[in-house]
């Protein structure tokens, strides 16, 4: 969805019908992929980055294609953070994948995906939970007034 980073849902009022595109619904294998282990060699903030990907709650819904994604920007990051000239262009693909990744809360609206904290007591290693805006939902359900 191109333009300006949309608003949460609760933030928002709408009284027309969403344009935005449909739901589709493909099965997954039956189990979760297999995370790939980090690199010892990359740089710090790359690792930092991985790591946190992988504690991330839009995480929970990765394949294993994104996972193989997720290794490749890093070691494009951390190469890019390890030589001595930093590559502008390199930085720009490197933000560009991490934004396939819904790794930005802005690239996860434009996505109609928000990630809600449970209330309550925090614990260390509580994942974020996702939520589906509701026009999403409504949709899959065959709902007349999607989106509203």
């Amino acid at each position: 969805m191109p333009g300006p980073v949309p608003k949460r849902s609760d933030q928002r009022r709408r009284r027309n019908t969403d344009a935005g595109p449909t739901l589709v619904q493909a099965k997954t294998a039956t189990k979760k992929p297999t995370v790939p282990r980090g690199d010892d060699d990359w740089h710090p903030i790359a690792k930092r980055w991985y790591a946190d990907l992988r504690k991330s709650g839009q995480s929970d819904f990765y394949e294993a294609s994104d996972w193989a994604t997720a290794v490749y920007v890093a070691e494009a990051m951390s190469r890019n953070l390890k030589q001595g000239r930093f590559s502008a262009q390199l930085f720009q693909s490197v933000m560009s994948a991490m934004t396939d990744l819904l790794t930005t809360e802005g690239a996860r609206r434009r996505a109609r995906v928000e990630l809600e904290r449970e209330t309550g007591e925090v614990d260390e290693h509580e994942t974020a939970r996702l939520t589906i805006v509701s026009g999403y939902l409504d949709a899959a359900a065959g709902g007349a007034d999607a989106g509203t």
